[in-house]
């Protein structure tokens, strides 16, 4: 019994230079000079699109909303399989906000 783990297109490094060039740093938390990471579940449908987005961990009130746009804009991922066929997956993604 084969299982792939979905992914996103390009990989993990083209995952995170996603995100850097897609994150929106909120403004209260620059101001308050926050920092955190955030961790967002989603399912992977068969098809790939993204839905159920939810925090699993927060750290702030302030980076909700934008880990969860970022996540809902995210483009289709390869979906996971099992046995050869595309299945849903839960998958877990740590989002963190650095003010560099």
């Amino acid at each position: 019994m084969e299982e792939v783990s979905p992914e996103f297109p390009g990989g993990n490094t083209a995952l995170l230079q996603w995100l850097n060039q897609n994150i929106r740093y909120p403004r209260a938390a620059l101001d308050a000079n926050l920092e955190g990471r955030v961790f967002v579940r989603f399912v992977v449908e068969k098809d790939g699109s993204i839905s159920n987005a939810e925090i699993a961990r927060s750290v702030d009130p302030v980076f909700n909303s934008e880990a969860l746009r970022l996540v809902n804009s995210m483009p289709k991922w390869t979906p996971g399989k099992q046995n050869g066929q595309p299945v849903r997956c839960r998958f877990v993604l740590p989002i963190t906000f650095k003010i560099v």
